[in-house]
């Protein structure tokens, strides 16, 4: 058996949702051929065993002993075979499951990563939550029930024959009514796929209300508005409830039919094969092969039910898998190249020098926000970096020299370790305690006094961690966590307050060390004391290296290099901090809030 995920999974056909199932039964076409081979044979033994019990019961009306050691030895070897054949099918359709299933998630990861910001714009945190709670296992239910259909079939055909061979009124009876048990089957999988649909749309609406909550859940403790969201929460749960009761009345009536209509075949191949038997047409080990045969074509039947249900609900998750699939970026990348320099936006007329801090001082700060999401290629537009234009480059070179870091950023469940190493490039192991003194990137050393628990070592990558928990005054998170960096992290970090959050987001920019670095807000959301430590040593934490701050505070922006003020989107003044507040009575407004 192969390792899932796979390495190397290829490219979706996303052209329909039926081209996406054919793509993934092909990607695993070895696996879905050995099922459909072990289900088959597991299928045929069993069909086997009324035609050897009729055989066996013969023998005994007969009282041939050797005949009946006979029959039995073959029973024995039919059940033998059967238990090993049934171990191979369950494993190989626990494999195809796990394949489709990883594959898909393998696919709508790498489809997230590449559409980044677009994702959230175009579909909602339900719809993705939906996907990966439920689609994949839909699609991965479709390629498990393939081999145990095809099986059934086979199965039924087989039976078939034998019924006919034996019996002609009593196999041609079985045929039909087989059949004839599907149709009346037939008409309730519509509205019970119609109603699993409607549910699952619900469902996804709730969780981005969920998600919704959680995010702003403080914010709506300090509004009180948490019974509002909570009765609206209720309400919306309500409705996923009764969809999910229409779903089970038409799953019960299917259920039920299930057994009464093979019920209803049963009772009548007995009664006929019964008086067959009295009048001598078949034998008694014919009538109860013919009642085993009966029963035995209920598991078959149902089998096909469940194939046309699966293969429905795989289809409609497929569609939304493939809507996500086909979704473009809004910005995408080229594949050319630079040599890195002076980053420039055209439209408003920002020019960033390499190695310089920079910061963008804007009347509204969307303008600033726009500015540095066309500086990171998160949004279109006229961008040179080093004289290349910024559309040219391949998106994974842009990501890795280029780092937009914003409030939007959020800290994932985890080991807090993992979530400021996001590119697993430090050895975060170790366990320093007592003073951690380093050379902050420059002529600036700091003594940065306390037990900071967790994994700081003594070696480089110990000391970058501990700069960078300097940089963002961030020791005091450390220290308070009772294991340090080997603490886990909740969901989107909210045992953090906001303020702890932010300078986390600033360590873990400061460790990823790009190239050029954008900081959009980053102190925003702390107290004037930490925000002025914050512009000092971000200062001397990137000398020598690209850095534009998006801020409008007065104690960042006087440690910066060289201002850019921005006013209606396009470069208004620059020059250095103090000489705006001499020169630009617009900046001076703006810095200052109004006040003198």
């Amino acid at each position: 058996m192969r390792s899932l995920p796979e390495a190397d999974f290829g490219m979706p056909d996303i052209r329909s949702p039926l081209r996406y199932l054919w793509w993934n039964a092909r990607a695993q076409a070895p696996a879905l051929l050995g099922g459909i081979g072990f289900a088959t044979a597991w299928w045929l033994l069993q069909a086997l065993v009324p035609a050897v019990l009729g055989k066996g019961i013969d023998a005994v009306t007969a009282k041939d002993t050797d005949a009946l050691l006979t029959w039995s030895a073959i029973m024995l070897a039919i059940g033998m075979l059967q238990a090993f054949t049934g171990i191979m099918r369950h494993r190989m359709a626990v494999y195809n499951w796990l394949a489709a299933a990883y594959r898909t998630v393998q696919v709508t990861a790498r489809q997230a990563a590449r559409l980044g910001a677009t994702l959230p714009k175009r579909v909602s945190t339900g719809e993705v939550v939906s996907v990966g709670n439920s689609d994949i296992s839909h699609i991965g239910n479709s390629m498990e029930v393939l081999p145990r259909g095809t099986g059934s079939v086979v199965a039924i055909v087989a039976v078939t024959v034998i019924l006919i061979s034996t019996s002609l009124p009593l196999g041609l009876l079985v045929m039909f009514g087989v059949p004839l048990m599907a149709v009346a089957i037939g008409p309730l999988l519509k509205p019970l796929h119609r109603r699993q649909k409607a549910q699952r749309d619900l469902m996804g609406e709730l969780s981005t209300r969920s998600a919704d909550i959680v995010a702003g859940l403080r914010v709506l403790r300090g509004i009180g508005g948490e019974q509002v969201f909570a009765a609206r929460y209720r309400e919306e749960s309500q409705r996923v409830r009764d969809a999910g009761v229409n779903v089970s009345k038409i799953e019960s009536l299917l259920e039920g039919a299930q057994i009464l209509l093979p019920g209803v075949l049963i009772a009548v191949v007995t009664g006929i094969g019964a008086s067959f038997a009295i009048g001598g047409e078949i034998t008694a080990g014919q009538l109860v092969a013919f009642y085993g045969y009966a029963v035995f074509l209920i598991g078959p039947m149902r089998t096909l039910t469940e194939v046309a249900d699966k293969l429905t609900k795989g289809h409609v998750a497929a569609r939304r898998v493939v809507r996500i699939l086909s979704i473009e970026p809004e910005v995408s990348g080229g594949t050319g190249t630079s040599e890195g320099g002076v980053l420039r936006d055209s439209y408003s007329g920002v020019t960033v020098q390499p190695g310089v801090l920079t910061a963008i001082a804007a009347a509204l700060p969307e303008d600033a926000i726009a500015i540095a999401d066309r500086l990171g290629r998160y949004a279109d537009g006229d961008v040179t970096f080093g004289g290349t234009d910024l559309a040219t480059l391949p998106m994974a070179e842009i990501r890795s020299r280029i780092l937009v870091a914003d409030n939007g950023a959020r800290l994932f469940t985890g080991r807090l370790r993992d979530e400021l190493d996001v590119r697993d490039e430090l050895d975060l192991r170790g366990d320093v305690r007592g003073d951690v003194r380093g050379d902050v990137r420059g002529d600036v050393r700091g003594d940065v006094r306390g037990d900071v628990r967790g994994d700081v070592r003594g070696d480089a990558s110990g000391e970058r961690v501990a700069q960078a928990l300097y940089a963002a005054c961030a020791e005091d998170i450390i220290e308070a966590l009772p294991d340090g960096l080997d603490s886990l992290v909740a969901e989107a970090g909210r045992e953090f307050s906001g303020g702890q959050q932010q300078r986390l987001r600033l360590v873990r920019a400061l460790l990823a060390d790009p190239e050029v670095l954008i900081l959009v807000e980053p102190t925003s959301a702390v107290d004037a004391h930490s925000e002025a430590r914050i512009g000092e040593r971000l200062a001397k934490a990137r000398v020598g290296k690209t850095t534009l701050v998006c801020t409008t505070s007065p104690l960042v922006l006087d440690r910066t290099d060289h201002v850019i003020y921005v006013e209606n989107g396009r470069v208004l003044a620059e020059g250095t901090h103090r000489d705006l507040l001499a020169t630009s009575p617009e900046y001076t407004t703006t810095v200052t809030r109004g006040e003198d």
